[in-house]
Parts: structure tokens; sequence; C-alpha cells
């Protein structure tokens, strides 16, 4: 099995100490730094614009031992879109059978994100997600501690070339978990199975992932630096942002690949 065939397996991670930062936006301006081919999604009218930090954990080739896997902190934008014709096939699919990684079907397959950059704190996962799963990642300095109630995230991005993103928060659960009731707003930013991307060549590239629904908590944030918008071409939005907090999910992700 040549190099590239191994990369290309789906790969297993856990996120953990995720916040979910969330901003409501204009369709129009988010639509306008998408490929053309995706779609923004709306909830109530309003797109939605989501800065993440959190944890990689235990990242390695799917049916590979958790202990040999590596930690990865992250930062990355995301917004919620759909693909032309995804959501026709989703409901045309059975499943496939196959248990060792994710398929096209299943609850919102049709359902994704689009990152428009994650800064992550590690050269071989950097490396990796840009040359071979057309992710924008970014080279960046991050500090990330847990006190047991709160986490302190600190990102600088040290990418030669790239522009400067620092971002420098405080954030942690408050109050009891809950689940997301179905067509909330929770759900649109939570119940996502795959995430798009785009190559440097302007090809759009996609993977499917799988894992449970997310453990969810509203979150006591305080956000003392926040270069994420500017550094993607966006104006800070000056609506008042929702914020959620979860503990994490184990994930499964596919290999890159063409929509159809």
């Amino acid at each position: 099995m040549s190099l590239r065939s191994l990369l290309d397996l789906p790969v297993e991670m856990g996120w953990r100490h995720v916040l979910f930062a969330n901003w409501p936006v204009d369709p129009a301006v988010v639509q306008a730094h998408l490929p053309e081919s995706l779609t923004v999604d709306t909830h109530d009218g309003q797109a939605w614009l989501s800065v993440v930090p959190f944890t990689n954990v235990g990242v390695r080739p799917h049916g590979v031992p958790e202990w040999t896997g590596f930690r990865l902190p992250e930062l990355n934008l995301r917004t919620y879109v759909s693909h032309e014709g995804e959501r026709e096939r989703a409901d045309g699919r059975g499943g496939s059978g196959d248990d060792t990684g994710p398929t096209d079907d299943g609850p919102a397959a049709d359902r994704g994100v689009y990152f428009f950059s994650l800064d992550a704190d590690g050269i071989l996962g950097v490396t990796g997600a840009r040359v071979f799963h057309h992710l924008p990642y970014y080279f960046a300095s991050i500090s990330m501690t847990d006190d047991g109630s709160r986490v302190a995230f600190e990102s600088e991005r040290w990418h030669p070339g790239a522009r400067p993103c620092d971002f420098d928060a405080r954030y942690g659960p408050a109050g009891d978990q809950f689940r997301f009731e179905p067509g909330s707003l929770d759900e649109f930013l939570t119940e996502r199975y795959r995430y798009y991307t785009e190559t440097p060549g302007g090809e759009l590239r996609y993977a499917q992932i799988r894992h449970r629904p997310w453990p969810l908590y509203e979150a006591d944030v305080d956000i003392d630096d926040n270069e994420v918008f500017e550094t993607n071409g966006f104006a800070m939005p000056e609506s008042d942002p929702v914020f959620r907090y979860s503990p994490g999910v184990d994930v499964t992700a596919s290999g890159s690949r063409r929509p159809e």
C-alpha cells in the first residue's frame, strides 16, 4: 500500500473542550466568500459564522490503537452550507453496510460546514491536512489549559506568508447539559456530518464524518482577542453571539473526496 493510500484511509480522533462561538450574519455576506457550487444555509433567515477552538486527541488512521495518535490543538472559522443535489442523493440512498468508516448516508448527510481557516499547533498534522486533505490549515502556537471548570485558549499564527491571526479566550460550561430540540438553532449548528473545502486549483472536495450527537451546555465565555474574522476578510459582526460548550465527541472522518 502506498503512502498516499494510507493517508486516504478514514481518520479517527477525539474532539475535546469545544467552544462554539456563533454569530448571525447577513447570508449575502457569507455567500460572497463561498465557492460557486456551495450555498450558504440559513436559520430563521440568518447565516452563521462560528469560531471554534478545541483540541483534537488521538489523531490516527482508522483501526490503529488510540495510544498511537497525536494531539492537535485547533482554532477554526466555519459556516454552514449545502451542495446542490446532495439532499436528493441522500434521500434516495440506503446504508452501505460498511462499518470501516463514514458513508454518505445517515443523519443530515447533505448538511455540511465550510472552513475558511484552521489554525493548529502541530507540524505533522498541519502539513498532512494541507497536502492530502486540501484543508486550509495554518501553523500556529497554541496554549490550551483546563483547570477543571474553564479552559484557557490562546492561539498565535506563525504560518510563513500568511496574515496574522491571534485569538485569546476563556470558556467553560454553564448550567446543565442538554440535547438540542429538532429544528432548533443548536441542531442547525451542530448536526453536521460533512465538511467541504476547496483546493488551491479551485476544485471542491469534501469528507464525511461520523460521531454521536454533541452533548451541549450553555457557555460562560470571555474573549480578550479575536482576529479570526478580520484575517478571513470579514468585518467583526455587530450582532450578539450565541455560545455553546461541549466536552466533546469521538469522530471518524473519511478521506478527501470529489462531490458527485
